[in-house]
């Protein structure tokens, strides 16, 4: 089982509202759908959220089929967000 918290190292969605010079949400949970993983905490608004500075993390990973997933947490060192079939999609998910 995993003991650390995957970070969010890069964030490219400029639309939603918790990325301003990066993700500033203080977990994401990736979510999605089978073999398509996305951020599930992306928000487009005009509001801006999160906190003041860059600290975003994986809270959790809903993606069981992803070669990181364990224990329903991420394994990987660093997750990267963005653009891919949806606005903002885990660019690290890999399907087993």
């Amino acid at each position: 089982m995993t003991t650390e918290v995957a970070t969010v190292s890069d964030c490219t969605v400029n639309s939603c509202s918790f990325n301003h010079d990066g993700c500033t949400a203080y977990a994401i949970t990736v979510g999605g759908s089978q073999d398509h993983a996305s951020c599930a905490t992306f928000i487009d608004t005009s509001a801006t959220g999160g906190l003041p500075v860059v600290l975003a993390h994986v809270g959790a990973c809903q993606r069981i089929e992803c070669v990181f997933n364990d224990h329903l947490m991420c394994g990987k060192a660093d997750v990267k967000i963005g653009s891919g079939a949806d606005a903002a999609d885990c660019l690290s998910y890999q399907r087993q």
